[in-house]
């Protein structure tokens, strides 16, 4: 096995944050960056700016020049083998002379997956993968769940600093400031669909739209049985909505909102509940990849029970609200122990304004 050094992890986190500055561009594409390093120099750097446009390796040793001869091309996904909008990166980097590449992971792509860094290693290019493969993966957690058929989800809720997401009258307007607020809208366009419980649609009358922040999402209501009031916000045209709902005495409103433009999913609820992995699982043959589960607390707690959920992005405001009968953002049934409860890890903390921002993994204990 080829050795790792303190230098590749340093070069590969350069590359990462690269690849990060890609954002929703490059989408359905991976954000990847390269970073291209001659005796200790870094010669040419480059990421995915943009979906159809010249991949980080291209731009990389575009940047690079003469320079790139006898190099080390350090990259965060395996470099493609195949003609797609571009011309294959395994190409450019024989062409150029690289003499090792340093990649984070495979691409899980099966038109690519392994043929790239064999076709290297065939011009006798010393090839070495796995390093920082996590954040590699994290990073591009969309486009692995593409192939897998099993989508990204990511729970997002706006609390106060007691943990409440309304009064103990249900008003909620606005917990968090309108920075907070802008950037939610935001991480709704980086998203193939939101998810909310009906509760929260006939509480709220939200749009689920990204308010001009990108595009918008496919919206999605869990709606057993079909509560959904005529003239919410949720059934205009403004985005594509779901329904799902369970309950097929109510035939004719299904057949209604049907045909009113709204995609109609029927699945078995079970104690009135459908479950989130069947959900899921039909999103995903509508090729949803990414989801963002708003809320409310119900259906939160619905998610993270199936085992599915990847990420929490938790917005905190310094507000205290106080009220046993205020809704919380996670509601359910609950553990019984703390030791049974979801660890969130890979914690980020980031200010938003005067709120606070926090992300990370989910990790299920049970």
């Amino acid at each position: 096995m080829n050795s790792v050094s303190r230098a590749d992890s340093t070069y590969m986190r350069q590359a990462l944050a690269l690849a990060a500055r890609g954002r929703k561009k490059v989408i359905p594409n991976p954000r990847v960056g390269c970073i291209i390093v001659n005796k200790g120099v870094v010669v040419g750097k480059g990421f995915h700016e943009f979906f159809g446009g010249p991949h980080a390796e291209v731009n990389a040793l575009a940047a690079a020049g003469r320079r790139a001869g006898g190099a080390t091309l350090y990259v965060t996904l395996e470099p493609c083998s195949h003609w797609g909008k571009t011309p294959p990166c395994v190409d450019a980097i024989i062409r150029a002379g690289i003499r090792r590449v340093v990649a984070a992971t495979v691409d899980p792509n099966p038109l690519v997956a392994g043929t790239g860094f064999a076709r290297l290693a065939a011009r006798g290019i010393e090839v070495v993968s796995g390093v920082l493969e996590r954040g590699a993966r994290r990073l591009n957690r969309g486009y692995f769940s593409s192939f897998t058929g099993v989508p990204e989800i990511t729970i997002k809720a706006a609390m106060t600093l007691d943990g409440k997401i309304a009064a103990r009258t249900g008003d909620s307007k606005w917990i968090t400031g309108p920075r907070a607020r802008a950037l939610g809208h935001r991480l709704r366009s980086a998203h193939d669909a939101v998810v909310v419980g009906v509760g929260t649609v006939c509480a709220d009358d939200p749009h689920l739209t990204s308010h001009g922040r990108g595009r918008n999402p496919v919206r999605v209501v869990i709606d057993p049985n079909l509560r959904v009031p005529a003239g919410s916000n949720v059934l205009d045209s403004s985005a594509p909505t779901v329904i799902v709902y369970s309950n097929r005495r109510r035939a004719a409103k299904a057949a209604g909102l049907k045909n009113a433009g709204i995609v109609m999913i029927h699945l078995p609820a079970k104690r009135g509940r459908i479950a989130f992995s069947d959900i899921v699982r039909r999103l995903g043959e509508l090729s949803i990849r990414r989801i963002l589960v708003e809320g409310g607390g119900e259906t939160i707690a619905n998610a993270l029970d199936s085992g599915m959920v990847d990420r929490i992005a938790f917005f905190i405001a310094p507000r205290i609200v106080g009220g046993r009968d205020a809704k919380t953002p996670v509601e359910g049934v609950g553990f019984g122990a703390i030791a049974q409860a979801f660890t969130i890890k890979d914690v980020v903390l980031r200010r938003i304004g005067p709120d606070i921002l926090v992300t990370g993994s989910v990790v299920s204990n049970r």
